[in-house]
């Protein structure tokens, strides 16, 4: 028995070892600038998913390379194209945590460092899950901690812009006042002021008019332009107004009755959709008034791909 479990054994290794030792002869090795060249492919390919696989393959293998911080940068930006907005803030706020806070007196963020556009991704990625408000507290953040008059600058044309895009236009003009005079031709803000001021004139309904037009039935949605809507209105509320007062006056009072309530129904209906259609009329205005504006004085900014905009979206 134990001269065939030696045999066995003798076996394994004459057999095994060989090949063992021929697999290991040809072990793969990996080079840094080739893993983070295959990263960069799959992320200019927009494999977005296997980009950031590489990009943590890289970063665990050469943790001291330099390019580990733009590494940690594009896993950001991954993230942000594949509509993670959620995992993009955590991996640029990790990036800001490791390369941001050992700052000297006079440090300064400069334009291009990933630490720089960290913090205006983590803004756009804010923005695209509709919350104006910490996008705006982060580039406050940045604002605060740099002393590099054209970052300061590049924040407060974007919280500018995010205030134009929420309506907030004197907060607007405000924050395009605070660029530098150096920085203003840069950012088209004669031209961005010029458009700015046909917010005042430009054509509106009020949602109280709109209301009060609705007393007779149409009259609202016939004030905002809806004139199918307001021929509907006027039809139909005349012709149950009419019933009502044929019930009652052949002594059908039930009847009566009930025509009476469905005509309130009707009515207060008109008087809620004419206000209702005051404000989409006024948002489908502004909106379009935003579009030409992007498309007249919007730059591109620092840390977007060419074509991201900032974008917020309502619901009606």
């Amino acid at each position: 028995m134990q001269n065939t479990i030696r045999h066995i054994i003798l076996s394994f290794f004459v057999f095994f070892l060989p090949i063992s030792a021929s697999f290991a002869g040809t072990s793969l090795k990996i080079d840094s600038d080739r893993q983070f060249d295959f990263a960069e492919h799959y992320f200019s390919n927009g494999e977005y998913f296997k980009a950031i696989r590489e990009y943590e393959r890289f970063i665990y293998f050469f943790p001291e390379d330099r390019r580990v911080k733009p590494a940690m940068y594009k896993i950001g930006m991954a993230y942000f194209e594949s509509k993670g907005f959620k995992e993009a803030i955590n991996v640029f706020e990790r990036l800001i945590e490791k390369y941001g806070r050992f700052r000297h007196s006079d440090f300064r963020f400069r334009m291009s460092d990933p630490v720089t556009k960290a913090y205006f991704m983590i803004s756009e990625s804010y923005m695209k899950l509709n919350s104006p408000g910490p996008a705006i507290s982060d580039l406050h953040n940045l604002i605060a901690l740099t002393k590099n008059t054209d970052v300061k600058d590049e924040c407060c044309y974007r919280i500018g812009w995010i205030y134009l895009e929420t309506e907030s236009w004197e907060r607007a003009r405000a924050y395009f006042g605070k660029i530098s005079e150096k920085n203003r031709d840069k950012y088209k803000l004669e031209k961005l002021s010029r458009e700015l001021g046909r917010t005042e004139s430009a054509d509106r309904k009020s949602p109280s008019l709109a209301g009060f037009f609705s007393i007779v039935p149409g009259g609202g949605y016939l004030y905002c332009g809806r004139y199918y809507d307001a021929a509907t209105a006027f039809v139909l509320n005349s012709a149950l107004m009419y019933a009502a007062y044929e019930s009652f006056d052949s002594g059908n009072h039930a009847l009566g009755g009930v025509i009476t309530l469905v005509e309130l129904g009707f009515y207060s209906g008109s008087i809620y959709g004419s206000v209702n259609s005051a404000r989409k009329y006024n948002r489908k205005r502004t909106m379009q008034f935003l579009e030409n504006l992007r498309k007249n004085t919007k730059i591109s900014l620092s840390g977007e791909k060419e074509g991201l905009a900032v974008s917020f979206q309502y619901k009606f």
